[in-house]
């Protein structure tokens, strides 16, 4: 029970990852409200945290509008008195070459993936700042780091890339309030997928990992669950690897 007491915040939180981060969360003691564009996905998740004996909040919100997000974080502090921890998890992908990109489709991944990021934090910030203390982890991507492979999604890859810088940067204004930013650059998640092609390609680069796997939504909560926690006091501007060894740096 390391995060007892405290409060929590996870976008995208209605399934996969984000389901895996939002119950590990509440199964190490922390209050949650879990966000996510398709309310009964987030309604089904405060569920499972509600039966674990922790309170749960369910919020519908489009990250890419500034205005929804200042409400949620708004009746998230009203209802569980202040944001302690925020967990930037909310994503999407697509798998489409840049000749064949349209400008609607980087802006929506750059949107979502980059601007929700930067929206969540700047609106929990004043209130972590005025207790000073605060948590937060956002999920980036191997991706980020070396591109986004044989099927496309640079524009993903971008806005990975560009939650890593804003990680790094956010991490220094901070650290003075006692507030502390890293990211997770997960490698391959096993996580349902209707694309047979872009499962394949899954498939393919598991088989490449050392490890000779995909990794389990639970192993990237694990490691929010420690970026959380007060084990990881001194841990700021860090980028965590979580992929089997598929990329090194």
């Amino acid at each position: 029970m390391r995060l007892a007491g405290k409060s929590a915040l996870v976008t995208g939180g209605g399934r996969g990852i984000g389901r895996a981060i939002a119950l590990r969360l509440a199964g190490d003691g922390a209050d949650v409200a879990v966000l996510d564009i398709i309310g009964e996905n987030a309604e089904n998740v405060a569920g499972e945290i509600e039966a674990i004996g922790r309170r749960a909040l369910a919020i519908v919100a489009d990250l890419t509008c500034s205005a929804q997000v200042n409400a949620a974080v708004a009746k998230v502090e009203q209802e569980f008195g202040g944001i302690d921890i925020l967990v930037n998890n909310a994503g999407v992908t697509q798998n489409v070459s840049v000749v064949d990109m349209t400008d609607e489709d980087w802006e929506r991944i750059v949107n979502v993936n980059l601007r929700g990021t930067f929206y969540c934090c700047r609106a929990v910030l004043p209130g972590m700042m005025r207790r000073t203390y605060g948590r937060i982890v956002s999920i980036s991507s191997v991706s980020a780091k070396q591109g986004s492979g044989v099927w496309g999604a640079a524009h993903y890859a971008a806005a990975k890339a560009g939650v890593i810088g804003f990680t790094k940067a956010l991490a220094r204004e901070v650290a003075q309030y006692n507030i502390t930013v890293n990211a997770i650059a997960p490698g391959v998640i096993q996580i349902p997928i209707a694309d047979e092609r872009r499962r394949k390609a899954k498939e393919e680069a598991a088989a490449r990992c050392p490890m000779r796997r995909q990794g389990r939504p639970e192993e990237v909560a694990a490691a929010v669950a420690f970026l959380a926690s007060d084990d990881a006091t001194y841990i700021t501007g860090e980028i965590m690897d979580v992929n089997g060894g598929l990329y090194m740096d």
